[in-house]
């Protein structure tokens, strides 16, 4: 895993109490992020920032969060704020992550990095420049099944890789809230909500190789459809401005090629498939149901793991490995430089997608 820039500790961020903001009070600072911290000690979520009063109200009343902000580069001024959670929606994640950084706040910023590879360039290259910690919140990574693919493909038991299928598929899901139809302000569809989930998974297993090539095709298929079912509320179907389902091949250095396929609605059996294969000479695997696949003696032999944790919630434990990285002033375990790679994938298959044409990276 690279190595992140030391951060600009500060005393008490390893000894005392260390003190959180977060940037966006909707649904994912409410549900995931305040609880998370929350639940850890010796932190506390010092204060909130939201242009709406009503959501910054809600949210000090329920979490008992007594300073808010309506604009967050007030809150940023704070002292008692060491790190920040960027919860804002993805047309704000640069903005509000290149602040913080730069007023000496370690940035835990929610997925996708940024809308483009662009603004996650300039948001990687400005914690470089401050020192201080960037990671993005990738989630999955925390699941259990993916440390034991993780140490399983470490261990060498699948040999050479060179091929993955990566899945994140809905038969009917379009959010029917926020901006997720909504090109201008989310950045895309299926690809940059959910699909990028799946691709970071799959490259964190894999080792993260070195993307060079790209082809990718989109559709919207369902979206500007007003007779289309929606199973997650009722989408503004005329203004909906993204793609519906996306598919690509992704060709790395080490002749690893990658399949990635992502929808928000489609014509499948299963209402939801989030899962990955990859295969190597000497084994396979899949992450749903996990199983890892060899052949010893000329005999085919499945693997499952007798034991595995339940009840993980991935984003606690996220919240939680921020903040060990910061008080340790350790590198964070989704740093924002393969973040970033994700990000220049899905650029990628969007301007393949427009253009026709394989984009090389």
């Amino acid at each position: 895993m690279p190595k992140t820039s030391k951060a600009k500790t500060k005393t008490n961020k390893k000894t005392g109490t260390i003190g959180v903001g977060i940037i966006g009070a909707g649904g994912i600072a409410k549900g995931i992020h305040i609880p998370g911290y929350q639940k850890l000690d010796n932190v506390e979520v010092r204060a909130i920032a939201d242009p709406v009063e009503a959501s910054r109200q809600s949210v000090s009343e329920q979490f008992g969060i007594e300073h808010t902000y309506a604009d967050y580069k007030e809150m940023l001024k704070r002292d008692d704020i060491d790190v920040v959670s960027v919860t804002t929606p993805n047309f704000l994640h640069a903005e509000a992550t290149i602040a913080a950084l730069k007023a000496g706040k370690d940035v835990l910023c929610e997925k996708p990095l940024a809308m483009n590879a662009k603004e996650g360039q300039a948001m990687v290259d400005t914690a470089k420049k401050t020192g201080q910690k960037l990671m993005c919140g990738y989630n999955h990574r925390f699941r259990p099944e993916a440390k034991v693919l993780r140490d399983y493909v470490e261990s060498g038991a699948m040999g050479n890789i060179y091929y993955a299928r990566a899945q994140a598929l809905r038969r009917r899901g379009i959010p029917g809230w926020g901006f997720f139809i909504s090109k201008e302000l989310n950045g895309g569809g299926p690809l940059i909500d959910i699909g990028v989930h799946i691709l970071d998974l799959t490259l964190h297993v894999v080792g993260h190789p070195r993307p060079v090539a790209v082809s990718g095709k989109t559709w919207d298929m369902f979206g500007k459809r007003k007779d289309v079912v929606g199973l997650m509320g009722q989408w503004d179907y005329k203004n909906f401005t993204v793609e519906d389902f996306a598919v690509a091949q992704v060709r790395f250095e080490n002749d690893f090629v990658l399949t990635l396929e992502s929808s928000f609605c489609a014509n499948i059996e299963q209402s939801d498939v989030f899962n990955f294969s990859v295969m190597g000479d000497k084994g396979g695997c899949q992450l749903t149901p996990l199983k890892m696949f060899t052949e010893k003696d000329k005999t085919l032999l499945d693997i499952t793991p007798a034991y595995l944790p339940t009840g993980v919630q991935t984003h606690h434990l996220e919240i939680a490995s921020f903040i060990d990285s910061v008080r340790n002033d350790k590198p964070v375990f989704t740093p924002g430089e393969e973040a970033l790679k994700v990000t220049q994938i899905i650029d990628a298959i969007y301007k393949s997608s427009e253009t026709g044409k394989e984009v090389l990276l």
